[in-house]
């Protein structure tokens, strides 16, 4: 049987599979344990495996009952933090379900019949709404598209920062909605956690789980900029996901009004990077920070913050990837964006 170990905060939950582990992070992270504050985060944990050798307030083995250890002199079994364990609810311990604590009300979430595994049951995110009705897919349905600003190539911009891109469609018959196939199924979870509700060009984003399992390239149209409608991101070396070099320089962030800019020629100056803003119709923005570099350096980098993350988030679709050409230089530099850990400069 496989299982699989999330981290909540500095705490391992392990799930008895993928599936679980996956509907469980959908629907508890970004959650507020009391209204307004203690906001869950819940990442994939290293570890596949957690070796636990008792139970108590630290600690709790959910198939192993008999691991509850007795308090010193006083003959009775220590209860889990958040209710008693299971098998105190029946003879043959694996009966009534424990009673957690509801969650807090929180405007990211809604009411669902669905549950999550391992004795709980929590409503689904939104975003997540897809979970409760099939099995898990590498494929993410986004729409709310704006129909003139957006393409496959912004889409890719976008939602490269979450995983690779394979390849990207929009629906002919359900106009400002495409099929976005990224590199796995956990790339889309990453890309629905991080994008799901967000603002692109006054259009509210709604990323959930395809029913399909694979982008097919049928009934491809011209979009309103001329573009195709379909195209095949496999082979791009823009995917940033690609070697285990790579996946350990991506730092998985959500939208913020900070933009990280990197693998830029020297010779390009703030001035320059405004006017590129104001060439491609996006805010310019308002602070501007330039990283040191050595002498030898061929490339610079730095942190544009913006005015507010809608904003950032529009640049990045648009300007990331975009290619620099410099007089006298032989092959192009490729701006490259991502969202920076820092929230102001």
């Amino acid at each position: 049987m496989k299982w699989v170990c999330v981290c909540v905060l500095n705490d391992f939950p392990r799930f008895e599979s993928v599936q679980c582990a996956q509907k469980a992070k959908a629907a508890l992270n970004g959650a507020d344990i009391y209204a307004g504050c203690c906001t869950l985060k819940i990442e994939y944990a290293r570890p596949t495996r957690l070796n636990v050798i008792k139970n108590d307030n630290e600690s709790w083995d959910y198939t192993k009952p008999y691991l509850a250890r007795r308090d010193r002199g006083k003959g009775r079994q220590r209860q889990a933090i958040l209710g008693e364990h299971p098998s105190s609810y029946s003879e043959n311990g694996y009966g009534a379900p424990c009673p957690l604590l509801p969650l807090p009300g929180n405007s990211r979430y809604k009411l669902s019949s669905v549950d999550v595994p391992d004795m709980v049951s929590y409503p689904l995110p939104q975003s997540s709404s897809s979970y409760s009705g099939h099995a898990p897919s590498s494929v993410a349905m986004v729409s709310g598209l704006h129909p003139s600003k957006m393409n496959c190539t912004r889409i890719f911009n976008l939602f490269c920062l979450y995983g690779n891109i394979e390849k990207v469609k929009f629906m002919k018959s359900v106009p400002g909605t495409a099929l976005v196939e990224m590199g796995d199924e956990y790339a889309v979870d990453r890309a629905i956690t991080h994008l799901n509700s967000i603002k692109v060009f006054g259009k509210r984003l709604n990323v959930c789980v395809s029913k399909q399992h694979a982008v097919i390239p049928s009934q491809v149209f011209e979009l309103e900029d001329g573009s195709s409608s379909y195209k095949d991101f496999a082979m791009t070396r823009n995917n940033r996901f690609s070697s285990a070099g790579q996946v350990s320089k991506n730092i998985i962030q959500p939208p913020s009004a900070v933009l990280h800019y990197y693998n830029v020629p020297p010779c390009i100056s703030q001035d320059h990077l405004l006017r590129l803003c104001k060439e491609h119709d996006v805010p310019g923005f308002v602070k501007f920070k330039m990283f040191d570099a050595k002498p030898s350096s061929k490339t610079i980098s730095g942190l544009l913050e913006f005015d507010n993350k809608t904003e950032a988030v529009e640049v990045l679709t648009v300007l990331n990837h975009y290619q620099i050409r410099i007089p006298n230089g032989s092959n192009p530099y490729t701006l490259k964006l991502c969202f920076s850990t820092s929230s102001h400069l």
